[in-house]
């Protein structure tokens, strides 16, 4: 090997978050191609890509050289940082830069990266095994030279002489960057004086000189500023790329010790990070050790679980044998392969949370199929009866480490962490990182930003991402032609995507696990660097890097059907309790005939797992029976088994379409039927693929779990090695090579589909219990399920439409019975929850629950806000509990309550005053119904609102109509232009329209691949919601009328009804409300008492209608007295244009029936 002439000490990788462009993997292939033996990454203040770093120089035969760049707060300069590069000779040193950096993260007083430094003490205790290179001129002491503060640069250098001596090196830089040649010729004049030596470095932060452009775009993303931003340009050059050997001695060629010394520093670093075992704490028992322990427990909780499975005794001494033989065997490979902690771990946090009423789910993922889980409690499902396997969790000829994924209530999962950290100690317990990148959709919008580009121009080019799961910029590219063209034809959107495709997966910030925990036997900082989040403590290290430095990882994950259950099971055993009878769901049957009748119906919506349109089509077509078909389900819809014609072989053999074949009509063997029966001859699930490799070819179930997972990953050379294994110990069973080889085919063909049956077991069961309760208690699951959604008003809505689907009653919010959360009263309603109500807080609720114990109820609004603190009575509260309704007991119109909120308000502070110095008595001689009286009398009509009004600021706060809908009002005419449209058209029309008439809620644009417009419409009315298509040729003509909130008529053709999927018409002919009205009304009535001033009222009639006049409605006048009246018909001048504003201001004027629309 030739002898390197220098080496790359000083890269970074995008892992430093605000700098550094490139994978730590792309820093050492670079490294490779350039033939450097060695390199260096130094990451800003943290390790988050050194594990990755490591094993990619180990993978490429290069020396890994393990750093970071740190901030340090000397003790001889006040209040000021300065930055240094650390690297770590040994295993030691590393230790030590574990240490430092996570000092440095924990005791930091805010999250700003820039906050984040170490003290001079903290590196004086853990100098051992580390080198510090200064920095360069941004480095510890560049900016004292340019300021010729020599006093200060002494005290440097008197510390590094004092505790790093040999161990300290003048870092320099040729990158064209202000003051570097300046800091360079001192620290060369220095080092001669000082003897200390001077390592060069290109202080590297992309791989390529043409990525400068790129890296800057990633700063200004980073500080929300644009390309042009200055001071990256002073900071940062082109010349800071990875230049290889022959550049970089060329460029220090009249300083060659600065380039021998960076390969003497790499001789001198050699950092080990390779782990070949796991660490786990040491469960805490006395007088037997962790195996004998575990033997017990499983023991005597087998037995346990057994009394329950089968309570006959004589069934359950034949049965014994078959589960013991199954547990004992289980126990064998998990004390061998020494993990009898980990299921003592597992068993003790899940048996606390169980103690402490925190809701534990079944089971997950491929643990289900463990007994000994099942006998500690650690799952719920008898793996035996299921026919699950063992060693898909844990295998011996597979050295994987185990891995548990717990569910628990969403509400109290950090609960069991809180729990686990206190047993094992706070330092030993930690959650794990995770790193956000820039997506697809966000980095066009990002680099957009960064270009200045238009807001409007940029939001048109992300519009085009397809939402596909997985999608990339170059998947994009090749699905969306329209996309394609424009970045082929548009410079600006070339130069947008191009730089996107180069930041695409750049890592942009950090984040938190959704459930991973670690636990070690000891520190954490023994293992992984910790940081800090709202004082939870979080490795540095991801979940891959955590297993390779050997530590385990626990899933603690939060899921929110969990807390439906509970709470429901809570309501439900309330309102059984009076009867002394409770439900627990352990021991509900697996056949409940509601349940299925519910299931086949497809009534699924809030059922878990089973709630998505293409799920519940599934399920029409399925016509499931029985629990195995629900482990089906969940198994079935998935892409695979979908699109490859799976779903519909199983749907024709369940249903007798389709002959059964185990598992196909040419190869069939009689000992795969009772493998294959209850998926009717289908390979569905992984399980069957290794029972059938044990069966043919006698396979021992770990080795078919390796075939399998070999088949699943589609790994060619070890199937082609397990096809001869496969054949040949077939051979011995009397099985011919030809139908071993087919057999093989059909197995590797399914695998690729084929689902984990012990996870769909396992989640099949908290379909089934949340089905069971829909159809045995539904105000009570409706009800739990709105308040696990509380904080997501369109969750409520969908919930709150199938309540009424299935006829439960809601009440609306009331003062004076309504509670944070939904509840069920003994009628089986269900009671809004204040907490469900847009805007409306916890603290304020709480206050309204505490005060109404006290006072028993609320007897007026102003009682109300004299009752409650006064912090809380303001107008936005006030506003939103008005408009929910939420004072309707008080049988006041809505409006006048909106009217009289400044005088509450007054009052309520007045009352807080006379609270305050004991003189309450003065305000309580008026009685609140007096001042009620007396406030309303001071209301006029100008205040008033109309019904839909009303309605309008009900799903404002609520987000969906309650008490009423707006189209009510309207039915009569709407009924009759509709009827006369629909007539019009369909004269013309060769196929027949249908009608429908509705509130546009919502309304979508979007761009057809022929680059034609298309909008979708949300059409709701007082019976159903439907979705309207109207193509491009239709929008021109109908642009006008197609408004929010806008009351509109259509007549189109139905492509979409049946129950599951909304109603969808593609539009064919469209008309307003207001231009119905302005072509089928004859005339308009006005109706005036004339016990009233009609002179005055005429007046105002005259002024609301002058902006309405030039259209051809005329205006009648109908005079009441007693029970005579008289119409006159005003002069041709006075006729209007009829409009919905026009209506709402008369009706203002005259009332609701003061005004009336004539068809005749």
């Amino acid at each position: 090997m030739i002898k390197p002439k220098f080496i790359h000490l000083n890269t970074r990788s995008d892992y430093s978050i605000t700098s550094g462009l490139n994978k730590p993997q792309e820093l050492v292939k670079k490294s490779f191609l350039l033939n450097m033996p060695a390199i260096g990454m130094i990451d800003s203040s943290n390790f988050y890509g050194v594990i990755k770093f490591y094993k990619s120089a180990i993978k490429y035969g290069i020396k890994p050289i393990i750093g970071v760049k740190l901030k340090i707060q000397f003790n001889f300069i006040k209040n000021i940082t300065s930055e240094i590069n650390i690297l770590a000779t040994n295993k030691i040193g590393y230790k030590n830069l574990i240490l430092l950096i996570s000092k440095a993260h924990l005791k930091k007083n805010n999250f700003s990266l820039n906050n984040i430094f170490i003290k001079q003490d903290w590196l004086i205790k853990y100098r051992k095994g580390l080198i510090i290179l200064s920095g360069g001129y941004n480095g510890d002491f560049g900016k004292y030279i340019i300021n010729k503060e020599y006093d200060i640069i002494n005290l440097f250098l008197d510390f590094y002489n004092t505790y790093f001596l040999d161990y300290y090196y003048f870092e320099i830089h040729r990158t064209n960057r202000i003051y570097e040649e300046q800091y360079l010729q001192f620290v060369i004049e220095i080092s001669k004086i000082k003897n200390i030596p001077v390592v060069a470095t290109n202080d590297v932060c992309f791989i390529n000189k043409d990525d400068f452009d790129i890296h800057n775009i990633k700063l200004a993303i980073d500080q929300k500023k644009t390309i042009n931003y200055k001071k990256n340009y002073l900071n940062y050059s082109n010349d800071q790329f990875m230049k290889n050997e022959h550049e970089m001695c060329i460029l220090f060629h009249d300083i060659p010790e600065a380039l021998q010394n960076s390969i003497e520093i790499a001789k001198r670093c050699n950092v080990n990070i390779e782990n070949k075992k796991y660490f786990l704490p040491k469960f805490p028992i006395k007088h037997i050790n962790e195996k004998d322990f575990l033997i017990s427990k499983s023991i005597q909780g087998l037995k346990n679980r057994l009394l329950i499975l089968y309570p006959e005794e004589k069934i359950r001494k034949n049965i014994f044998k078959k589960y013991q033989k199954r547990l004992f065997l289980e126990l064998k490979i998990i004390n061998k392969m020494n993990f009898p902690g980990y299921f003592l771990i597992v068993m003790e946090f899940i048996q606390w949370a169980k103690d402490n009423d925190i809701p534990v789910g079944p089971g997950r993922g491929s643990g289900a199929g463990s007994l000994v889980a099942y006998a500690l409690k650690i799952t719920e499902l008898d793996p035996l009866q299921f026919g699950l396997i063992f060693e898909r969790f844990l295998n011996p000829e597979r050295k994987s480490m185990p891995d548990f994924d717990i569910d628990f209530c969403m509400e109290k999962r950090d609960l069991v962490i809180e729990h686990v950290s206190k047993f094992y100690g706070t330092e030993n317990v930690a959650q794990i990182i995770t790193f956000g990148t820039m997506s697809t959709k966000a980095v066009i919008r990002d680099v957009g930003r960064a270009l200045g580009y238009p807001y409007g121009f940029v939001n048109k080019i992300s519009q085009l991402i397809p939402l596909d799961i997985g999608i990339t910029l170059k998947k994009s590219l090749s699905k969306k032609f329209h996309l394609l063209k424009l970045y082929k034809k548009n410079i600006e959107i070339k130069r947008l995507i191009d730089i996107a495709l180069r930041l695409e997966g750049v890592v942009r910030n950090t984040g938190k696990h959704a459930g991973g925990v670690v636990i070690s036997p000891d520190k954490l900082t023994n293992f992984t660097p910790l940081q800090c989040d709202n004082n939870v403590f979080i490795t540095q290290l991801d979940k891959d890097d955590i297993n390779h430095v050997g530590l385990l990882k626990f899933d603690f994950l939060g899921l929110r059907t969990l807390t439906i259950i509970h709470s429901a099971i809570k309501m439900i055993n309330k309102s059984l309790k009076k009867n002394n009878h409770f439900i627990n769901l352990s021991s509900i049957p697996l056949n409940d005939k509601k349940s299925f009748t519910l299931l086949q119906t497809a009534n699924t919506i809030s059922v878990f797992q089973l709630e998505s349109y293409g799920m519940r089509e599934l399920i029409i077509k399925l016509k499931p029976d029985c629990f195995e078909d629900i482990i089906s389900l969940i198994a079935l819809f998935r892409p695979g088994p979908l699109q490859s014609g799976m779903v519909d072989n199983f749907i024709n053999r369940k249903h007798g379409r389709e002959p059964i074949f185990y598992p196909d009509i040419k190869w069939q063997h009689k000992s795969l039927k009772p493998i294959l029966k209850s998926t009717y001859g289908i390979i569905l699930y992984q399980e069957q693929v290794i029972k059938i490799a044990q069966v043919l070819s006698g396979y021992k179930l770990s080795k078919a779990d390796i075939l399998q997972r070999a088949m699943s990953k589609k790994k060619i050379k070890e199937m082609a090695e397990q096809r001869i294994d496969f054949q040949k110990n077939a051979k011995k069973n009397n099985i011919s090579y030809d139908f071993s080889s087919k057999i093989f085919d059909l197995l590797e063909k399914f695998s690729g589909y084929g689902f984990n049956k012990s996870h769909s077991a396992a989640y099949a069961l908290i379909s089934y219990q949340t089905l069971w309760m829909k159809a045995n208690y539904p105000s009570e699951f409706m009800s739990s399920v709105m308040n696990a959604d509380i904080d997501n008003i369109e969750k409520i809505k969908i919930s709150i439409q199938e309540c009424l689907r299935l006829k439960i009653k809601i009440i609306p919010p009331n003062i004076n019975i309504s509670m944070y959360h939904f509840q069920v009263n003994s009628h089986s309603d269900i009671i809004y929850g204040l907490g469900g109500i847009k805007g409306v807080g916890k603290s304020v609720v709480q206050e309204i629950v505490s005060v109404r114990k006290r006072i028993k109820k609320f007897n007026s609004f102003f009682d109300f806000c004299t009752n409650i603190k006064s912090k809380f009575i303001n107008k936005r509260i006030l506003e939103k509990l008005i408009f929910s309704g939420s004072f309707d007991c008080f049988k006041i119109k809505r409006y006048i309550l909106i009217y009289l909120i400044p005088k509450a308000i007054k009052l309520s502070k007045e009352y807080d005053i006379f609270k305050n110095i004991n003189q309450l008595n003065l305000l309580k001689k008026q009685k609140n119904n007096h001042l009620t009286s007396y406030y309303l009398s001071s209301t006029n009509q100008s205040n008033y609102f109309s019904y839909k009004k009303q309605l309008d600021y009900e799903k404002d706060v609520l987000g969906f109509y309650l008490t009423g809908h707006p189209i009510i009002e309207y039915l009569r005419e709407l009924n009759y232009y509709s009827n006369i449209f629909e007539n019009n058209k369909n004269k013309n029309c060769k196929f027949n329209l249908i009608k429908l008439f509705g509130i546009i809620s919502s309304i979508h644009f979007k761009i057809t691949k022929k680059n034609k417009n298309i909008i979708f419409l949300e059409i709701t009315n007082q019976c159903n919601n439907f979705e309207v298509i109207i193509f491009d040729h239709l929008i021109k003509v109908y642009k006008n009328i197609l408004k929010k909130d806008a009351i509109i008529i259509i007549l189109g053709k139905i492509i979409i009804k049946n129950n599951i999927r909304k109603t969808r018409l593609i539009a064919h002919s469209m008309i307003s409300l207001d231009d119905a009205r302005n072509i089928y009304v004859k005339k308009i009535i006005l109706i005036i008492y004339q016990n009233i001033f009609y002179k005055e009222i005429l007046h105002d009639i005259k002024n609301n209608i002058l902006f309405s006049l030039g259209g051809n409605i005329p205006i009648y006048i109908c005079y009441k007295l007693n029970n005579n009246h008289s119409n006159v018909k005003l002069h041709n001048r006075w006729n209007v244009i009829l409009s919905e504003k026009l209506i709402v201001k008369l009706k203002n004027l005259l009332g609701d029936n003061g005004v009336h629309l004539s068809f005749l």
